[in-house]
C-alpha cells in the first residue's frame, strides 16, 4: 500500500493495487459524517474507435452513456438505482468525454449499499428487450439537449475548434447513432474496458482504510483483461476550423462563449497550466477585476462569467461563458483587456492575490467527500494526482503564468459562439 501524504493541507491518500489491476484510493476524513465512493471507468464518448487483438472496432456514437443507463438493470428484475435508494443513500452515474463514474453518498448504511453497487457495477445484463426500452429515454435526453440554449452554444464552440477529435460528438450521441446499439455492442465495450486495469475506485470518509480496503477486495469478483485493447486516436490538425457561429434560440437575452484550443503536452504541464490559467482569467474577468466591474457598473453584465481549462490524452481548450444585451461590445472589451495584459504583464499584486484565494477555494474543497472523491478520480483518469496539484502551484511563478497568458490566448485559435433570442413575429415582418 502507497501513502501519499501533504503536510500543507494536512490530508493523506492510501493507494493499493489489487493483483488484477484494479486501482483503490482511500482518502480518510474524521471529522465527517458522510461516506463516498467512486468507481470509475476509462471509457467515455471520445472512445469510439480502437482494436482488440489488433481487429479493428468501431462502436456507435453515445454508446458509453447508454451503457451507463443500462447499468442499473439486474437479472433479478430489479433497478439498482431503486434499491440503494431505498437504503437511504445519494446514488448517481455519469459519463463525460473521457471517463464513466458510478457513485453513491450516505451517512448511514454503508455496507449494505455497498453490496448492491459493487454488484451491478461487476455484473451487467443486457438483453435485446431491455436494451430497446432505454432507448425511448435516451432519444428524450438527446432531445432536452439540444433545447438546451448552453449546450448548443457550448458544442457550436466544440465544433469550431476541432476537425476530427469525436469530443465534437455529443456525448449522449444522436438518435440516429443509438439506433444502432443493441446488447452485443454494449457487452462488446463492457467486455474490454470494464476491467479492473482500467477501473478505479475511490472512498471518502468516516472510516479506517485497513477496513475499507478489507471491504472493497472481498466484494472484487471482475478479472483482468485477457484482451490486448488500444485506443485509436484522431489525428487532429492544430488550427480550429472556423472563428464564429451564431445560431437563435428560445432565450430572452443574448449568451456567448470564446474558447482557445490549445496544445497537448505532458501531465505535468497541463496540471501547471490549468493552475495558470485559473489565476490569469480570474485577474483578467473574475468579479475583482476592473473589466468585471466597469462592465457591470455600466449594465453590460448580469451576472459572473463562468469558464473551465478541460484537457485529456488528446485535447485541450479553455472556454469563458456569459451573458449580455451587448454582445460584440463586452466581447471586444474582453479582448483589449486580454491585450493589455498580454502587452502590459501581470502586476505581482493581482497575480499573489489571486493565487491565494485559488489555493484558499482548493483547500476548503477538502471539507465535501463528494468533491474529494470526483476531483481524485478525474485526475487519477489523465495520469496525476489531486495532491501533484497543490505541490505545482506551490511553484507557479508570475513569469510562468504570463508565458502562459502569450501563448494560450492567441486570436488565431479562439473562436466565438453565440446563441441570441429569437426574433418575434413584429421584428420578422418588418
Amino acid at each position: 500500500m502507497q501513502i501519499i501524504e501533504n503536510d500543507k493541507i494536512k490530508e493523506k491518500v492510501f493507494i493499493k493495487k489489487l493483483e488484477n489491476g484494479l486501482t483503490i484510493m482511500v482518502i480518510p476524513k474524521k471529522s465527517v459524517d458522510k461516506k463516498y465512493i467512486i468507481w470509475g471507468v476509462n471509457y467515455g464518448s471520445v472512445d469510439n474507435h480502437f482494436l482488440v487483438n489488433g481487429e479493428e472496432v468501431i462502436v456507435p456514437d453515445g454508446i458509453a452513456h447508454y451503457l451507463e443507463h443500462k447499468m442499473f438493470e439486474q437479472r433479478n428484475g430489479k433497478n439498482s438505482l431503486d434499491v440503494l435508494t431505498a437504503l437511504g443513500v445519494d446514488a448517481n452515474a455519469y459519463t463525460t468525454n473521457n471517463y464513466t463514474a458510478y457513485l453513491y453518498e450516505c451517512t448511514d448504511n454503508f455496507y449494505e449499499a455497498l453490496d448492491e453497487f459493487m454488484d451491478y457495477v461487476q455484473n451487467p445484463y443486457y438483453t435485446d428487450e431491455n436494451v430497446e426500452k432505454e432507448r425511448g429515454i435516451i432519444e428524450q435526453e438527446i432531445m432536452m439537449y439540444e433545447d438546451y440554449p448552453d449546450w448548443a452554444m457550448y458544442m457550436n464552440a466544440i465544433k469550431l475548434m476541432y476537425h476530427n477529435n469525436p469530443i465534437k460528438i455529443d456525448i449522449a450521441g444522436t438518435k440516429e447513432t443509438i439506433a444502432k446499439i443493441g446488447k452485443e455492442e454494449l457487452y462488446k465495450v463492457y467486455n474490454n474496458f470494464y476491467v479492473p486495469e482500467n477501473m478505479a475506485i475511490v472512498f471518502c470518509g468516516d472510516i479506517n482504510e485497513k477496513e475499507i480496503f478489507e471491504e472493497l477486495e472481498k466484494r472484487i469478483v471482475i478479472k483482468a483483461n485477457p484482451n490486448e485493447v488500444k485506443r485509436i486516436l484522431a489525428d487532429e490538425p492544430e488550427d480550429i476550423v472556423e472563428k464564429r457561429k451564431e445560431i437563435s434560440m428560445d432565450i430572452s437575452m443574448p449568451i456567448f462563449t470564446i474558447a482557445y484550443k490549445d496544445k497537448i503536452h505532458d501531465n505535468k504541464e497541463m496540471i501547471k497550466r490549468d493552475l495558470a490559467i485559473q489565476i490569469i482569467i480570474q485577474i483578467v474577468m473574475g468579479t475583482s477585476s476592473n473589466l468585471y466591474k466597469r462592465l457591470y457598473e455600466d449594465g453590460l453584465i448580469f451576472s459572473d462569467f463562468s469558464y473551465d481549462y478541460e484537457f485529456a490524452r488528446n485535447y485541450a481548450h479553455v472556454y469563458m461563458q456569459g451573458q449580455t444585451f451587448e454582445v460584440e461590445k463586452v466581447i471586444n472589451e474582453i479582448k483589449n483587456e486580454f491585450d493589455f495584459f498580454i502587452n502590459q504583464g501581470i502586476s505581482e499584486e493581482d497575480f499573489d492575490r489571486i493565487k491565494r484565494k485559488i489555493y484558499g477555494d482548493f483547500v476548503r474543497a477538502f471539507n465535501d467527500v463528494a468533491s474529494i472523491g470526483n476531483s481524485f478520480i478525474n485526475k487519477y483518469f489523465k495520469g496525476n494526482n489531486l495532491f501533484d496539484y497543490i505541490e505545482e502551484f506551490e511553484a507557479l511563478s508570475k513569469e510562468y503564468t504570463e508565458d502562459v497568458l502569450k501563448d494560450v490566448f492567441k486570436e488565431d485559435k479562439k473562436v466565438i459562439s453565440i446563441v441570441n433570442p429569437l426574433e418575434n413575429e413584429e421584428d420578422v415582418s418588418e
